[in-house]
């Protein structure tokens, strides 16, 4: 008996040591490879301490969820675009002659940043929800002759996208070729996407899923999603921006779900960089690579706008739509205009906002009073107070929750597109923004976001100071579940 006890005792302590060898190996190498590729300081001291402290789960949360993994992942998913050479002063001072100093040299900084050219001749215009937007889609899908390039985060099967299935068919009859890209997570539902089905049955269209999750291999992809939202018809009528296709947004229907969201009808050169994006989503998600009819028959000049599409993404060796926006900051004088539903940047953004509001920029931002996540109603507010005491003003907008996302620069500069202001978007996503100048469009967004205003409630530092001590306590716990470094 003594001696079998004794076995067991040397059994157990034997596996014991051979878990901590294995927890002490696996900690350790994990620990090298967070020194080796996490920039960020506090990042990589939470995700040492989290794999140390958390045998074995810290290991397998950081193989899952490490942020620079995925970036290295995405990096190998996706090819480069070659671009051309920076802007010479020269070429600056000639083009945007009128432009003050200090956004010429935001133009050499956004050049650097992300090396694509300003095209020119372009028109922009806004569309609100689906009530505008949607019937002018599918007024330019019908006129369709050569061909329909969608991409879409989201594509419900409803009462609202059946029109535009309905549309494809016409496309196809008219001769078009119909490609429809979307998102293997944001199409989800119940571990289906029902719009595979229904695009699938229509001859003539081809419908492209970006990263499909195949449990449990792909769990990782998770974060690896393709959130920007584009239609191009003909290679002349386009509409860009960060709305969805589903009944949610048409305000009509008076949904409990509702959601207030801003597209945009583009004409003119501009539509070849977007064509080029889609093209290498395409070929990524299915295979095949495709050459555009924006690419064949260069768009011509439809109005006076100089824009420039910027895509970004875990690919992407920096954060560019993140850097161009903190220079945008960085380079206000006057005004500065932010409308996002969700808004978690990091604090190099919370400082550069701060700043701007130190200078006597008037800053502004509106985000939604309930988010269609029950979580980001408490991770935001953590942020409020110290925005507030330097100057900035946060508005909460209420129903229908508001999925916009505009950002405007002294009534000038204007940048829309899919991105929110968290790091989900700034990190993980692939997204794709515009760059516009134009007076004209940054005064029909403002005259936007004062219509929203209206109806806003301003928030104080009074009622952040009065949250109770638990409140604060539940709204810094949840801000801790959001993308971390």
């Amino acid at each position: 008996m003594i001696i079998k006890t004794v076995s067991t005792l040397i059994n157990h302590d034997f596996h014991t040591v051979i878990a901590a060898c294995i927890y002490l190996v696996l900690a350790t190498g994990t620990s090298i490879h967070i020194l080796l590729h996490k920039d960020d300081v506090k990042s990589a001291i939470g995700w040492i301490a989290l794999v140390f402290l958390s045998p074995f789960i810290g290991t397998i949360l950081y193989i899952f969820l490490g942020i620079n993994r995925v970036k290295r992942k995405g990096s190998r998913l996706r090819k480069k675009i070659t671009l051309s050479d920076k802007y010479s002063y020269e070429i600056i001072n000639n083009i945007f002659e009128n432009l003050p100093i200090n956004y010429k040299q935001f133009i050499t900084f956004g050049h650097n940043v992300y090396p694509q050219d300003f095209s020119f001749g372009n028109s922009v215009e806004p569309l609100q929800n689906g009530d505008q937007a949607y019937p002018e889609m599918i007024k330019a899908i019908k006129a369709a002759k050569k061909e329909v390039l969608i991409s879409s985060y989201i594509f419900d099967y409803d009462s609202e996208t059946v029109k535009f299935i309905e549309t494809f068919k016409t496309a196809v009859k008219n001769g078009a070729s119909v490609k429809v890209l979307v998102d293997g997570i944001g199409t989800l539902k119940f571990f289906h996407r029902s719009i595979e089905k229904r695009l699938s049955e229509i001859k003539g269209v081809e419908c492209g899923v970006f990263l499909p999750p195949h449990i449990p291999v792909s769990i990782p992809f998770v974060n690896l999603r393709n959130h920007r939202k584009m239609m191009i018809i003909d290679g002349k009528t386009a509409f860009f921006g960060g709305m969805n296709l589903s009944k949610k947004n048409v305000l009509s229907h008076r949904l409990e779900d509702n959601i207030s969201d801003i597209t945009f009808k583009v004409k003119g050169p501009i539509i070849s960089q977007m064509a080029e994006i889609f093209e290498d989503d395409w070929e990524f998600a299915v295979g095949t690579k495709i050459q555009s009819f924006a690419k064949i028959i260069s768009p011509q000049e439809e109005g006076d706008i100089p824009a420039r599409v910027i895509p970004d993404g875990p690919d992407s060796k920096h954060s560019v739509i993140k850097l161009i926006s903190i220079g945008a900051i960085n380079a206000a004088a006057k005004k500065i205009l932010i409308i996002t539903p969700y808004f978690l940047p990091e604090n190099n953004i919370l400082t550069a906002i701060e700043m701007a509001a130190m200078k006597d920029i008037d800053v502004e931002i509106i985000i939604p009073e309930k988010n269609d996540h029950k979580i980001l109603n408490y991770a935001v507010e953590p942020n409020f107070l110290r925005l507030i005491e330097s100057g900035v003003k946060i508005y909460r907008t209420p129903r229908p929750f508001d999925h916009s996302k505009i950002f405007v620069v002294d009534d000038e500069w204007v940048f829309v597109g899919s991105t929110n202001w968290d790091e989900r978007s700034f990190k993980l996503n692939f997204e794709s923004d515009m760059e516009i100048f134009s007076k004209n469009i940054a005064k029909k967004l403002t005259h936007i976001a004062e219509e929203k205003k209206k109806n806003a409630k301003l928030i104080t530092a009074y009622e952040c100071k009065q949250l109770s001590f638990l409140k604060r306590i539940r709204n810094n716990a949840y801000r801790l579940l959001t993308p971390y470094g």
